[in-house]
């Protein structure tokens, strides 16, 4: 073989073990991926801020306000606004020209809701109170006029309140019922409540509905609700509601102990803790807190 054909050949050789890997790198990631992908994530942040904000204005946003609030160019803004409309995730009024949330958003948005399950988020959050406080934190919804207790963080001290799961206290004699009652529609309240017998559990028990309920206008005003010995003697309760999307009433949790540790100089700390952690919980369960009381 010739120097000339030597040369062919390894030239050939070359080229031969060149076009595997040209092969397998188009089958990879294109050149420039990197940059491309970090591109399109910064498109994707932008789409998840603009349905934000959209979601926080009922009544819409014009372009030019989207474009103020995202610090973007206008034609950057309504191509972010064509794709997420394209794909039926906004819409927009022909006749004010605002953009809003439309159906898909919505779904996606119901079946979070529909998905959450508010006792195991509620969990960490007992613990995280059980340990600031040094009391069993509880959590209970509402089954007609009792209130059912289905999580508790108990407290380490040797003297404790303790509550079997899946028992029941009446909603007018504990602190969480009474967090629960102060948030229910007027109707709802009438029907569960009117006219129903209040029993006494203790001495303190509210036994009667005018009473009861100006307590009830006490809890809404100061954001928790406050059982001294009504349900049980020696107890005290501090109760904070968990609020639904709506603004209802979808369960509360509190911090309870013996009178000795949790007297009246100790119930505005605990009072801001659980109304604190209540509030996180409705936060992160995609609930509201009301302004008024529900209809």
């Amino acid at each position: 073989m010739t120097d000339r054909e030597q040369r062919q050949a390894a030239a050939s050789g070359k080229q031969q073990a060149a076009e595997p890997a040209q092969k397998r790198r188009s089958a990879g990631r294109p050149a420039g991926g990197a940059k491309s992908s970090g591109g399109h994530s910064q498109s994707l942040v932008r789409g998840l801020t603009i349905l934000e904000r959209l979601a926080a204005a009922p009544n819409g946003l014009a372009l030019s306000d989207v474009a103020e609030q995202l610090e973007l160019a206008p034609s950057t803004t309504h191509r972010l606004l064509q794709a997420l409309f394209q794909q039926h995730f906004i819409t927009q009024d022909l006749e004010t020209g605002l953009w809003k949330i439309d159906v898909k958003t919505f779904r996606i948005g119901s079946s979070f809701l529909e998905a959450r399950d508010f006792v195991a988020t509620a969990r960490p959050y007992l613990r995280q109170l059980a340990a600031a406080t040094g009391e069993t934190a509880n959590l209970g919804i509402r089954d007609d006029g009792m209130v059912v207790y289905l999580a508790q963080s108990e407290s380490k001290q040797m003297m404790r309140m303790i509550t079997r799961l899946g028992s029941r206290a009446p909603l007018h004699a504990s602190g969480v019922g009474k967090a629960l009652l102060a948030w229910m529609p007027s109707a709802e309240f009438d029907t569960i409540m009117v006219g129903r017998e209040l029993e006494s559990e203790t001495p303190n028990t509210l036994t009667d509905i005018p009473t009861l309920t100006h307590q009830l206008e006490e809890v809404r005003a100061r954001g928790y609700a406050i059982d001294r010995e009504e349900h049980a003697i020696g107890l005290n309760c501090v109760a904070a509601t968990l609020h639904d999307e709506s603004g209802l009433p979808l369960a509360a949790i509190s911090v309870s102990g013996p009178v000795a540790r949790i007297d009246d100089s100790r119930l505005p700390e605990l009072a801001r803790l659980v109304a604190e952690t209540a509030a996180e919980i409705t936060a992160r369960i995609g609930g509201k807190l009301p302004t008024e009381l529900p209809r």
